[in-house]
């Protein structure tokens, strides 16, 4: 696989940590929790799926890199991003998302081990 490759990676990784970081402190759930392979229960899982759908939206990243960056299936990205957008019909949960998607996009392009990190 080509350096580039790898570069990507890395930083498809480093937003993915961002994400759950923002959403682990936005909702209360505990980001081991959010790493873990396992459920858990709903709460720490709603906040994976959620982290998921704000990496895809935020950084216009593909399902598949999300899946990636995650560690998860592409089909798994999928279905998080379906829950949470049916969600968003709940307007205090919809203001919430455009809040964090706002700061994510604000964020700056992660620095790769290259770039010195």
């Amino acid at each position: 696989m080509s350096p580039e490759y790898y570069r990507r990676r890395e930083q498809d990784e480093a937003r993915a940590r961002l994400a759950r970081t923002l959403v682990a402190y936005a909702f209360g759930v505990a980001e081991a929790d959010m790493d873990a392979l396992t459920r858990r229960n709903a709460r720490v899982a709603f906040g994976r799926q959620i982290a998921m759908y704000l990496a895809h939206i935020s950084f216009e990243l593909s399902l598949s890199r999300v899946a990636m960056a995650f560690g998860r299936d592409r089909t798994t990205v999928s279905h998080a991003c379906h829950l949470v957008e049916d969600r968003r019909d709940d307007p205090e949960f919809d203001a919430k998302l455009e809040d964090l998607e706002s700061l994510l996009r604000a964020a700056p392009a992660p620095a790769t081990a290259a770039q010195g990190a």
